[in-house]
């Protein structure tokens, strides 16, 4: 979804909810996606919406606008749990899930996190499109499947993270990006500069752009990371850095 596309259907949602008195929902939306969608309620001085993907931590999420009358929660969102067990000898991926909804021509934007652990799989979905892949979608990478709606329990651990853990010599974002990419700061400077790194879903060019815990990179080739803490100093007065990269 482009950027102003996204923009008109979130002031769009905003503005029926304040005439119809009825809530109104956009997505799923990406990471990026859900930033914006925040900024556009903030700057329209929307405070009753509510960002919700099926469970806390979610990654896709729908962005739902409410009236003044009802209080934003998690049951009023269009977003159900769907989720099957196969064999644990068929090594199925989020890309396998992923291609086959999008072969079925299930849109992206209908389609919440896709959890995948050995032999299970919960699949968070708008409402309107669950019956649909209950009933057409059998078979998954060559194995046979079926997705039942309803409470998966404990969910998986889905895709994951690799904890990284080193040392830095300030907070700059020209010196996390080396370090997470392993590389110079002169080459992390160049990426800054050629507008492959964002934070927090917002590209940045200047290198000496300060970080913070809780930050979300975006580094194009290498991958998304969230910092999940920067300090304290080392004896040698280097700064420890704890992160995260998404797998």
């Amino acid at each position: 979804m482009e950027d102003s596309v996204l923009a008109a259907r979130i002031e769009d949602a905003v503005r029926l909810c304040e005439l119809r008195n009825y809530p109104h929902f956009v997505g799923f939306l990406d990471e990026r996606q859900a930033a914006m969608a925040e900024k556009i309620a903030k700057g329209l001085r929307f405070e009753q919406y509510m960002l919700w993907g099926g469970y806390d931590g979610a990654q896709r999420v729908v962005f739902g606008a409410f009236p003044e009358r009802q209080q934003p929660d998690c049951d009023s969102f269009p977003v159900l749990p769907l989720y099957t067990v196969f064999r644990k000898e068929d090594p199925l991926s989020h890309r396998d899930f992923l291609g086959t909804l999008m072969a079925q021509g299930i849109g992206r934007e209908t389609v919440g996190d896709i959890l995948v652990e050995e032999g299970r799989c919960v699949l968070f979905v708008r409402q309107e499109v669950s019956e649909y892949i209950m009933a057409q979608m059998h078979k998954v990478g060559g194995a046979g499947i079926r997705f039942i709606e309803g409470d998966p329990g404990d969910l998986p651990a889905g895709r994951g993270f690799e904890e990284l853990n080193s040392t830095i010599a300030s907070s700059r974002l020209d010196c996390i990006v080396a370090s997470l990419t392993h590389s110079s700061r002169e080459k992390a400077d160049s990426l800054i500069r050629s507008g492959n790194v964002s934070l927090n879903y917002e590209t940045v060019l200047s290198g000496s752009t300060k970080v913070i815990s809780e930050n979300i990179l975006s580094i194009k080739g290498y991958g998304k990371y969230r910092v999940d803490q920067i300090g304290p100093p080392t004896k040698k007065g280097r700064l420890r850095l704890l992160a995260k990269r998404y797998q």
